[in-house]
């Protein structure tokens, strides 16, 4: 289970990155269209469409390697089954909140398609198309909360830091 699991985020990390990929071939398209007179429509549409869902889709990867904005105020201030305590809150708390983001980012991208909603740019694409990358992205986040909640109720949890700030002159 732990295998397919670190699959998923990276699979979604993966995906992620293509995403990037082609969010700078949509803005190297536009700038050299501008150069040379030329106008791909839509260009700024998807550029947008492709970052929105880069970003859902790293989200998990983040958090399953410790490069998430987290505050330890109180946490730092805590030990033994009181820190235990707060983490599980904490983790218990964010499991609820991104599984209820994933059920309303799904449920939104149903809609848009059951409405044939459509952007109201040029491009006129279907919005269900773009609310994919979100949906998807945060129920793999929801996973990643669950999966960290379990960890740390079975005493498996490691919490990777990233030493980002102790490089900060």
């Amino acid at each position: 289970m732990r295998k397919a699991l670190d699959a998923l985020y990276d699979g979604a990390a993966a995906l992620a990155a293509l995403f990037l990929v082609g969010l700078l071939g949509m803005v190297l398209l536009s700038v050299i269209g501008r150069q040379l007179n030329f106008y791909v429509p839509g260009t700024d549409a998807y550029a947008g469409y492709l970052m929105a869902a880069s970003g859902f889709l790293a989200l998990a990867h983040t958090l399953k390697r410790g490069e998430h904005i987290r505050v330890t105020l109180i946490l730092g201030a805590l030990s033994g089954r009181w820190k235990k305590g707060m983490e599980v809150w904490a983790l218990a708390f964010a499991s609820a909140l991104t599984a209820m983001f994933a059920f309303y980012s799904c449920r939104l991208a149903w809609q848009s398609r059951s409405f044939n909603d459509i952007s109201t740019g040029s491009d006129a694409t279907p919005l269900w198309m773009p609310q994919i990358g979100m949906a998807v992205g945060t129920v793999i986040l929801a996973i990643a909360f669950i999966d960290e909640l379990v960890l740390e109720l079975r005493g498996q949890r490691v919490v990777q830091s990233s030493d980002e700030p102790l490089r900060n002159e």
